[in-house]
């Protein structure tokens, strides 16, 4: 039988948090595998829960306070301070500047501003913080980090001389800027940012272009806004920048819409996000225990394997020879081919809106996990007629990738068929 699941899911965006995953998908394994052993990691990458997970993970706290919100007015923040020592802070960026906190009627990437950010790495400075580690992931914002650059203390002007309000799309006026009132102290702190590779700032693919429809921009707005991002990175790389940094096109630049470039130009070193960020979850000696492996998000197509959730715990899983099923909110182009995904599978049983879908997410990922899985199981259990099995011995042998033989009728990593232990009882769907 399939004695331990491991469920490793990534949050669906603005429906459902990474531990709200783990817990739907949770629920519908226990209906058909009631006994089994399930060891639920909710996923970080740097996003939205970031901070409250890595708190939880090393046994450090979360410091709440205000600071100013994406579209300008104050909001409910926070930060976290890991481990015993406290002298690492995460500053989970979604959680000040992230699209959850930009009303829908108000979804304008070139006014939005990451000014809360710089907010939070000053109060982490004031308690102390001798590195800080600012997450990427589910922004609202597109102006480059300049708002958190204004700040930490920095002044973005014109031609004239004047200061230039919040916004990316502001930056095509930036004519210099003035460091003089930058805070000391960030010379002094280690400033990592744990980001997507992948994003970077100007370009063809420049974040304007790639995520800027997402966030509210127009076809207009967009070119708008790389004009104006294209701008900013000239001026950030004289007037800030270190000589030969790269701030156009160097990996992580475009992250959380430019955020990586604007932190870059004060020094601080873009990093791969798991590289960062999974190591404090063990995810590595989890996913070697497991017989089977469940990941998930909100979508799956060809943009999984550029720094998606799934496509990371697949190609660590498949190190460890273990089966994953990615399950997500809607299936598109390349969805059958990320790397190290066996079997994918949407959780909508049939069309519905948007909204409907948000609001019923968590149901619909309980009951499509209890359906993939029920698939599982019976999938072990068919004969195959002829011919030989793709990948393994002849059909009489029918073995599947880590068991034994087909008349064993073995689970992956399991014992065989009569020892399989399935719930009897399906629940019907509570979609028709």
């Amino acid at each position: 039988m399939l004695t331990r699941v491991v469920i490793a899911p990534s949050g669906f965006k603005e429906s459902l948090s990474a531990e709200a995953a783990a817990d739907a998908i949770a629920a519908g394994v226990r209906r058909v595998l009631p006994d089994a052993e399930l060891d639920l990691v909710p996923l970080v990458d740097g996003g939205e829960g970031t901070a409250i997970a890595l708190a939880a993970a090393t046994g450090g706290r979360l410091v709440s306070q205000p600071a100013t919100g994406p579209v300008g007015e104050t909001v409910g923040t926070h930060f976290a301070l890991l481990g015993p020592g406290q002298d690492t802070a995460v500053v989970e960026m979604a959680a000040v500047a992230g699209l959850s906190l930009v009303p829908r009627g108000l979804r304008d990437p070139g006014a939005t501003t990451t000014y809360g950010v710089g907010e939070l790495v000053l109060t982490a400075l004031d308690l102390g913080a001798r590195r800080i580690l600012v997450g990427c992931g589910d922004s609202g914002t597109s102006d480059g980090g300049a708002g958190a650059l204004q700040a930490l203390g920095a002044r973005l002007l014109d031609e004239a001389g004047h200061e230039l309000p919040h916004g990316g799309r502001e930056l095509s006026r930036l004519h210099r800027i003035d460091t003089a009132g930058l805070d000391p102290r960030l010379k002094d702190v280690e400033l990592l940012v744990a980001c997507n590779p992948y994003n970077v700032l100007c370009g063809e693919r420049g974040v304007a272009r790639v995520f800027g429809p997402q966030k509210g921009a127009t076809p207009e707005q967009v070119e708008e806004l790389s004009a104006a991002l294209e701008n900013w990175a000239s001026v950030l790389a004289r007037d800030v920048a270190a000589p030969d940094t790269d701030l156009r096109n160097g990996p992580g630049t475009g992250a959380s819409g430019g955020l990586g470039a604007g932190l870059a130009a004060l020094g601080a070193r873009l990093l791969p996000r798991f590289d960062v960020l999974l190591d404090h979850l063990d995810l590595d000696a989890r996913l070697a225990r497991a017989d089977l492996v469940i990941t998930a998000e909100g979508a799956l197509d060809h943009q999984t394997p550029r720094g998606k959730v799934p496509a990371e715990v697949a190609r660590r899983a498949k190190l460890y020879g273990r089966p994953v099923l990615a399950l997500a909110g809607t299936l598109g182009e390349g969805a059958q081919q990320v790397p190290g995904v066996d079997a994918c599978h949407g959780i909508l049983p049939a069309p519905m809106e948007l909204t409907e879908a948000l609001v019923r997410a968590r149901e619909l990922l309980t009951d499509a996990t209890e359906r993939a899985l029920r698939m599982i199981v019976l999938g072990t259990r068919l004969p195959v007629a002829s011919g030989e099995a793709a990948g393994t011995g002849t059909a009489d042998e029918t073995e599947l990738p880590g068991t034994g033989t087909a008349d064993e009728t073995e689970l992956p990593g399991t014992g065989t068929a009569d020892q399989a232990e399935v719930s009897g009882t399906q629940r019907p769907s509570s979609v028709r």
